[in-house]
């Protein structure tokens, strides 16, 4: 029995609705939250990731994924790593030693519908994507380029193609 401090008005609260799937397709995204946390059996640690979609018609939606980056099982790893490495690249963050530096980042990711298993319903999976070509220098340092004199020549900032207008 658990007794609570007042009692509680359900009236006042609007009650959870059945959870949906995302549905398949690409998504500009940000990861909003993350943590390590201990796998079930406690033998390894995960990193739990909360995703915000940015547009479209399901902006606002979270998603969430999950990293096996501590685990008895080397190939585990090795898929968690992967997959952190795409977050990586997806975001322009190539050296990072806390999660939080991968934060409100926007990226596209491509959902896909992964099918019952173990008892569970369908369930979503995530994967990250490379920025396009013409993203990569709005999130990555280009290189100075020299002009025939020898000087620098300041890199041309390309405009990421969420902030373009039209």
């Amino acid at each position: 029995m658990a007794r609570f401090d007042t009692s509680f008005d359900a009236t006042s609260v609007e009650p959870t609705t059945a959870y949906e799937l995302l549905p398949a397709g690409k998504y500009r995204a940000q990861i909003v939250e993350s943590e390590m946390r201990v796998t079930k059996n406690g033998m390894g640690q995960f990193l739990w990731l909360m995703l915000d979609i940015l547009e479209g018609e399901h902006k606002g939606r979270k998603i969430f994924d999950q990293l096996n980056l501590v685990n008895p099982n080397p190939t585990t790893v090795e898929i968690a790593q992967r997959t952190l490495s795409a977050i990586c690249h997806a975001t322009g963050r190539m050296h990072v030693s806390d999660s939080e530096e991968l934060h409100l980042i926007p990226m596209t990711i491509q959902v896909k519908i992964r099918p019952p298993k173990n008892g569970y319903g369908e369930s979503n999976a995530i994967a990250y994507l490379l920025p396009e070509k013409g993203a990569a220098s709005a999130t990555r340092p280009a290189k100075p380029a020299s002009d025939p004199a020898g000087s620098a020549v300041p890199p041309k900032m390309a405009s990421a193609p969420w902030n373009k207008k039209g």
